[in-house]
């Protein structure tokens, strides 16, 4: 129960969202989702404007966070909000997929054209993007492409694999993301590279109990869950373990009932799915953040999204590097406008 309240506290705490203030820097957040990469940039102090067209999604940014997210498909002709600092996002790659028809930035339905060009219109001081980390090994010849367009626009390209239980998350979730900026820029330190919170520790109580509405896994299902396992040769059941971080939450593992979903195993030997509020308890969404649409909708939005913990520490980063950018400024300007002494020598 401690270690339970232990992390609900460190969450609650650490994306409480500060009073909202019209003069804080502003993000553009596109391809928005729900809101995760917000909720962690809004409790660092940033603005947000979210740009996201599924309509659950859209309400779900509204109803938790201070900014506004506008419902809308984006294209390379979508207006964005004048004036932003950072833009942020999540482009989707079809061209990665394995679905995709490998046309690279020439495809219609990637959002790394629309990301891209939107850096290139409103020049923000830094831009960040979050993809899976498949997509540096699986396409890297895509990547390259869209790296080489980024230093075009005359900006610096980092990029670096995180994994979100090394920041208080508590999932093994590996996630690509990219950074455009103009120098200096340093990643967020680890925090709990050696002691992560555990799946436990998130879900507290919940693991033990059995809601009215838990839908359990029936003697067909562990047949065939075990018949997956074999196949897969899974060397620990994929059961939750609660005395480890969780596997990396999905849209698919979280909603649907397939040989992968995640599954608690009761004292009693039932195995039960994992509810709306447990998905999100491992993405690090403090209880008060409250999905809307239906249950397939909501375990989507959680599936999608970046954790806000992990976001928070990006954000935090960001921070630090305008805060580093102004000061640097500051100091040229001093530098350049000093008077200019003369040393006369009397002969």
């Amino acid at each position: 129960m401690q270690n339970k309240t232990l992390y609900l506290d460190f969450i609650e705490k650490a994306l409480e969202l500060p009073p909202n203030n019209l003069d804080a820097p502003l993000v553009i957040d596109l391809f928005a989702g729900c809101g995760g990469l917000a909720l962690g940039f809004e409790a660092v102090g940033f603005q947000t404007v979210g740009y996201e067209k599924l309509e659950d999604a859209c309400t779900t940014y509204q109803h938790n966070l201070h900014s506004s997210c506008h419902q809308v498909t984006l294209t390379r002709q979508t207006h964005l909000v004048n004036g932003a600092t950072i833009i942020i996002g999540g482009p989707p790659c079809q061209p990665f997929s394995v679905g995709g028809y490998q046309l690279g930035l020439q495809d219609s339905r990637d959002g790394f054209p629309i990301f891209i060009d939107a850096v290139h219109h409103y020049r923000p001081q830094l831009a960040l993007f979050e993809n899976v980390r498949g997509m540096l090994f699986r396409n890297k010849a895509y990547f390259e492409e869209i790296i080489t367009a980024l230093r075009k626009l005359g900006y610096i390209v980092e990029w670096n694999i995180l994994n979100a239980a090394h920041y208080g998350v508590p999932q093994r979730r590996e996630r690509l993301f990219c950074v455009a900026h103009q120098g200096r820029w340093k990643w967020p330190e680890k925090t709990h590279l050696n002691s992560p919170y555990t799946a436990g520790e998130a879900l507290g109580e919940l693991a033990l109990s059995a809601p009215s509405d838990s839908k359990f896994l029936t003697p067909s299902m562990d047949k065939y869950v075990k018949k997956y396992e074999i196949a897969s040769k899974c060397v620990r059941p994929r059961d939750l373990h609660l005395d480890a971080p969780s596997r990396t939450v999905t849209c698919r593992n979280l909603s649907a009932p397939t040989g992968d979903m995640l599954r608690i195993k009761l004292p009693d030997g039932r195995r039960r799915r994992l509810t709306v509020r447990e998905g999100a308890r491992l993405q690090s969404f403090p209880d008060w953040f409250e999905f809307q649409g239906s249950e397939e909708s909501q375990c989507n939005q959680i599936g999608n999204a970046v954790p806000p913990i992990l976001a928070k520490a990006l954000a935090c980063s960001v921070k630090a590097y305008l805060d580093d950018t102004a000061q640097e400024a500051t100091e040229e300007y001093h530098l350049l406008n000093q008077p200019i002494q003369l040393s006369l020598k009397l002969f």
